[in-house]
């Protein structure tokens, strides 16, 4: 198929399918006249690369993981290990957030109990 095609086929433009092309994620084939040639194989990796992204997965990652595949060895292990730290990171980016709503939420309560009146002209603002 050619690329407009397997990029419909995995949900993707013709664009992105190209950057993973030039990454070295996609190995490409050309036909004789020097179109790309993608087979259903190319759009099972590219779907494989969409999911790895909507998992958080940086390309560096993804790549690691095709490595290891295109190698002839089963990446479920590096897949896990992978998913591990993805889930810390996510962990900690929450208790952040979480520590930085309530500390949002603790300045718009007291700046909302306030008065405008009560600014000190020699400060930008004394609720920050």
């Amino acid at each position: 198929m050619r690329i407009g095609e397997a990029a419909a086929a995995a949900g993707m433009t013709t664009k992105t399918l190209r950057f993973y092309e030039d990454s070295g994620l996609l190995p490409t084939q050309r036909a004789a006249n020097g179109y790309r040639h993608y087979t259903q194989d190319s759009v099972a990796r590219l779907e494989f690369i969409r999911r790895g992204r909507a998992a958080g997965l940086a390309l560096t990652q993804i790549r690691e993981i095709l490595s290891l595949r295109d190698a002839g060895q089963a990446p479920c292990a590096h897949v896990q290990d992978l998913l591990s730290g993805q889930l810390a990171a996510l962990d900690r980016q929450i208790e952040e957030l979480t520590a930085l709503r309530a500390s949002v939420a603790q300045l718009h309560a007291t700046v909302s109990a306030g008065s405008s009146s009560n600014c000190e002209p020699q400060r930008v603002c004394s609720y920050i």
